[in-house]
């Protein structure tokens, strides 16, 4: 098997990075993923960086975002405003387990595909959305109709608001798309349970994803925070506003992440930092000690982290407390985890002279394991493949080519 979901077809007709990232988690794990590109292609195929020769842009774009989270997939381009097109489409619908698209509300109406008339061709089918606030099956919110993208997401859904350097200062934008990746996770999920249930009751249904919601339920913290106290929680800084110590540090030649959730950490981080004094001081001994000396108890860490480097304070304090040394992308490339988890995989890109290297799953099975299994494909490199399949001979072919519905 190449993955637990392997049997699984997946019509995706998402862009950008929240839909091609949920589709991406179903192909890693198995399912044949069946990219609809629109006339030109995915617009993340022009978008940067890319390897020495690879596609230009003029050549149809295979920039390393679109390789790295449309990998496992293939590819048809269809002009969905074309009757040739959706009657291409409508036939993979047929045949297929899930449809996943990112449009605004309302655009795959007017195309004459929403939900109702593809579950009237195909009941079983699960269709799932993702926009930045849903789409009104799942509440009519009032900002259905607003464009969305990660950063609106972060601001609207509360992780932005709790996230800065300096607490209670400005919020700061987090650096990876969270925005539209936690979102995807939560679809990728619900795809999963719906087709769960309809492989057992044969009905299928909308599932509905708003990226706002994705973040707000990610930022869980911050509601209880809110309705327990009445105080709306701020930026915390590097820090955690209930644990202490708690966070980043800074090291000689960078950062290290340590924490102490727990008491009993504290003892033995007490002795391996040279304040062996304080392992039973009452006024340190307990978290909430502690979280009212914050200033206190952080000076005195910091004393003792800035003076090592990372790799010193790693072999002091990894696998006592719980510890880690902030990565750049070189460091996590050079360290022995990240290759011995296959979490750095690579890929060919066509025309380049050397591979890309992707994030690999880190989702690990013992019986049915997932992973990348080939590179992402090229604008409509599997047309004829599935064309073929759907019962289109050379000369129909032939005919949605010269009529532009097929690319």
């Amino acid at each position: 098997m190449t993955g637990p979901l392997e049997g699984l077809t997946v019509v995706d007709l998402t862009q950008m990075l929240a839909g091609p990232f949920a589709s991406m988690l179903l192909a890693d794990q198995g399912a044949r993923v069946i990219k609809i590109e629109p006339p030109g292609g995915d617009n993340t195929r022009r978008i940067g960086p890319h390897l020495p020769g690879a596609l230009t842009m003029e050549q149809g774009g295979y920039g390393s975002y679109f390789a790295s989270i449309n990998r496992n997939k293939e590819s048809i381009v269809l002009d969905l405003k074309a009757d040739e097109g959706r009657a291409v489409f409508t036939a993979l619908v047929a045949q297929a387990d899930v449809v996943i698209e990112n449009y605004r509300a309302g655009v795959m109406e007017r195309l004459g595909l929403g939900y109702e008339a593809l579950a009237a061709l195909n009941p079983k089918l699960v269709v799932a959305a993702l926009r930045g606030f849903g789409d009104p099956r799942g509440g009519e919110s009032p900002y259905t109709n607003w464009p969305a993208y990660d950063p609106v997401a972060q601001a609207m859904g509360g992780i932005m608001g709790v996230t800065g350097p300096v607490p209670g200062g400005a919020p700061t934008k987090i650096g990876p798309g969270v925005g539209d990746i936690m979102p995807a996770m939560f679809l990728a999920y619900g795809i999963a349970c719906a087709v769960w249930r309809a492989e057992r009751t044969g009905e299928g249904q909308f599932v509905d994803i708003a990226m706002v919601d994705g973040v707000l339920a990610v930022t869980e913290r911050i509601v209880y925070q809110q309705s327990t106290t009445g105080v709306a929680p701020a930026p915390e800084g590097d820090g955690h506003p209930l644990l202490c110590p708690f966070g980043l540090f800074k090291a000689k030649d960078g950062f290290v992440s340590l924490g102490i959730p727990k008491d009993e950490f504290w003892r033995p981080f007490a002795k391996l930092i040279g304040q062996a004094e304080l392992a039973d001081d009452p006024r340190y001994a307990t978290n909430l000690e502690r979280v009212a000396r914050r200033e206190e108890v952080n000076a005195l860490v910091t004393a003792f982290t800035v003076m090592r480097t990372k790799s010193e304070l790693a072999e002091i304090l990894g696998g006592t407390i719980p510890f880690g040394p902030v990565l750049r992308a070189d460091e996590i490339f050079a360290d022995p985890h990240f290759r011995a988890r296959n979490m750095l995989v690579d890929v060919d890109v066509p025309g380049a002279n050397r591979p890309l290297t992707v994030a690999g799953t880190p989702i690990k099975m013992s019986a049915t394991q997932g992973g990348v299994r080939r590179r992402a494909p090229l604008t409509g490199e599997d047309t004829d493949t599935i064309l073929t399949e759907l019962g289109y001979d050379a000369g129909a072919r032939a005919a949605l080519r010269a009529s532009k519905a097929v690319a």
